[in-house]
């Protein structure tokens, strides 16, 4: 059962309201009428609201019914207002309606009330439904503009036959122009730096003739002099002439990126240095071993020099000795220098089985010391690589300490450890570092890589987790997995040198 009509009714005359009402009725319209009769009790009524409808005379005493109409579309604009009144002709019925009013009904046709409210009702409904809609369509533009806003991320369209681009808000801020400047390819290439201009342009030519999408990443110079990066991706519309996308500053994340480019690269130096820090008393003994040579040698040049009959070709070999001692002790020294300098990445050709042998002679001794049989199986022709060697060398020897850590705990079982590279699959090379250690443990495997997640008592938690940063930064992968038998091995990828 619908419930009833609530009808606010500005009439002086109760009979009439009652008559109005009964005819309502009559034709099967539950309603419920307030009767006001001035203008005092009609704004209250209107203040107060709740009302479905406003029927109203023309002429009262003390008020008239074009004002009331005027309130009534001032105040309560979503009512429909129809005027029934014996006293109204056509040039004022046609003037209310301008004015606002939904339709007007003479007293002596009241078989038009009915059909009237309806239609009227009706229109209600939808003017209703359209400021619903329209408002729903404001709150959008709204949330879409400050989306935008907090995004970075503008709007963009382009028609390519006529040359005629749509900006949002937003991409009139990126691009730093204001928004009655009508926006063309010929201002976007005005903002793009010099340096990228010309990649923008092969782009839009390219998009315009081909009608293809497009996702690129170019700077933007400002007329301050500052410099902005952006990020612009389209796709073609479904006409076929028009690509609509988005245009992000992603100026922001350029700088968060270099900074923590920047600070992995500083975490990635301390623990080369705490890593030569604990291989420290090996790496002394590798170079205390030539220099050892060199003494001895030296002495036996001096004696053999200084004898009655010097023994010149005695005294020649043990200098021989002494030089090759020496390019001995400065090799390794060479070899800490270059892994615990400072520098910044830089990626070049590299040979992988050169750099893993460098990483050798820096942990001999630590594996010695540590009773582990070390085992290569470099592939002969293996294709160079791609990557920065200083990065390389610390993913390596933080394979090999972890798997030299990793077997101190075994007791008096065999300690081995194994290197192996091959051709990995498409564009990889693999290389695989094989422990007899202790093992991973089930629980903490899926956390090995995690920033200072560690199992070790004096751990950081920083070496697995330095490696895998440099892996991705090279482009590859790098993965554990537990042995048939005892320990763990160790497998990453790097891209070929194409």
């Amino acid at each position: 059962m619908k419930p009833p009509l609530h009808i606010l009714y500005l009439e002086d005359d109760p009979k009439d309201a009652e008559l109005i009402q009964a005819r309502l009725e009559t034709e099967g319209v539950a309603c419920q009428a307030t009767r006001v009769e001035t203008e005092v009790a009609f704004c209250a009524s209107l203040e107060q609201g709740g009302f479905d409808l406003i029927l109203a005379d023309y002429t009262l005493p003390s008020f008239d019914g074009m004002s009331a109409l005027k309130l009534a579309v001032e105040k309560r604009p979503e009512v429909p207002f129809i005027f029934v009144s014996g006293t109204l002709d056509e040039e004022v019925a046609i003037e209310a309606l301008k004015l606002g009013a939904t339709d007007y009904v003479f007293k002596t046709r009241l078989s038009r009330i009915v059909p009237s409210l309806q239609r009227a009702l009706r229109d209600g409904q939808e003017r209703a439904e359209r400021k619903r809609t329209e408002e729903a369509l404001r709150r959008s533009e709204a949330y879409l503009a400050e989306a935008q806003r907090l995004s970075h991320t503008g709007s963009f369209g382009w028609d390519v036959p006529s040359g005629t681009m749509y900006w949002s808000q937003e991409t009139f801020r990126i691009f730093e122009y204001e928004p009655p400047t009508l926006p063309d390819v010929e201002r976007v290439l005005q903002r793009t730096h010099p340096e990228d201009r010309p990649l923008v342009r092969r782009v839009i030519d390219f998009a315009s003739q081909e009608r293809k999408g497009f996702d690129l990443e170019h700077r933007l110079l400002m007329p301050a002099g500052s410099v902005k990066h952006l990020r612009v991706v389209a796709h073609l519309a479904s006409n076929g002439h028009e690509f609509v996308g988005a245009v992000t500053d992603v100026t922001e994340s350029k700088r968060a990126q270099e900074a923590l480019r920047t600070s992995q690269a500083e975490l990635a130096h301390v623990s080369r240095v705490m890593t030569m820090g604990e291989l420290a008393a090996s790496i002394a003994h590798e170079v205390n071993q030539p220099l050892s040579g060199i003494v001895a040698n030296g002495n036996a040049c001096i004696r053999w020099l200084a004898g009655a009959r010097p023994n010149l070709e005695e005294a020649r070999e043990a200098a021989q000795r002494i030089v090759r001692d020496g390019k001995r002790a400065a090799e390794v020294i060479a070899r800490i220098r270059a892994l615990t300098r400072k520098a910044a990445p830089e990626m070049e050709r590299l040979d992988l089985n050169e750099t893993i042998k460098q990483v050798v002679v820096l942990t001999q001794g630590e594996m010695r010391k540590n009773r582990v049989a070390f085992r290569t199986d470099l592939l002969g022709d293996l294709p160079p690589v791609l990557g920065d060697r200083i990065q390389l060398q610390q993913l390596v020897l933080n394979l090999f300490m972890n798997g030299i850590e990793a077997m101190s705990g075994v007791g008096d079982r065999p300690r081995e450890l194994a290197v192996t590279t091959q051709n990995g699959e498409t564009d990889q090379v693999l290389v695989t570092v094989r422990d007899s250690g202790v093992g991973l443990d089930p629980q903490s495997r899926e956390h090995i890589f995690d920033a200072f997640y560690t199992t070790k008592p004096r751990g950081m938690g920083m070496g697995l987790s330095i490696s895998q940063s440099i892996v991705q930064s090279h482009g590859g992968r790098l993965w554990a997995r537990a042995n048939d038998g005892p320990g763990a091995t160790f497998q990453f990828t790097v891209p070929k040198h194409t």
